[in-house]
């Protein structure tokens, strides 16, 4: 299994970035915890694994909230280290049952679909539109995607530094 986490934080000075360990990532105030060592100003988190899914998980100074965002919700039902970091973030879609649930429900289920906070990234330059295109494009990896962000919001060269 290969997992991932990366953060890039922004503070006076510009950009860096970070590779963080995934293994020490229980659950979502672990992850910011560990963001907020990065920073007190702006830090976005990217968290792949297996070339599954993309979360992407920002903090700013000023706001004690994660805004999260995660390109595939059926891996919350799929992936312990995505329900663990991402519950209580996000709903977790329901297991498929008895036939019961509506075609809607099923379709979700069935296909990748996005969720969370689509405008996370708007200000960095990645509009809710274009990130959702990213995560779409045919042969577009996690990683691809994360690094195609980091570069639109000017760090690019920082988070080609971070060793895999």
């Amino acid at each position: 299994m290969s997992t991932r986490a990366v953060a890039i934080a922004r503070d006076d000075d510009g950009w860096r970035a970070c590779d963080l360990d995934p293994t020490e990532l229980q659950d979502l105030d672990a992850l910011t915890d560990a963001m907020r060592d990065l920073g007190d100003g702006l830090v976005v988190a990217f968290v792949e694994e297996d070339d599954e899914y993309l979360a992407i998980i920002r903090i700013d100074g000023d706001s004690s909230d994660p805004r999260v965002f995660l390109s595939d919700r059926r891996v919350l039902t799929t992936s312990d280290l995505a329900e663990a970091l991402l519950a209580d973030a996000l709903p977790i879609p329901a297991p498929r049952g008895d036939g019961d649930e509506d075609e809607e429900d099923e379709a979700v289920l069935r296909h990748a679909h996005p969720i969370g906070d689509l405008d996370l990234l708007d200000d960095l330059g990645t509009s809710s539109d274009a990130l959702v295109a990213l995560i779409a494009e045919e042969g577009m990896l996690p990683a691809d995607v994360a690094a195609v962000i980091s570069e639109r919001a000017g760090a690019g060269e920082i988070f080609d530094e971070v060793p895999d």
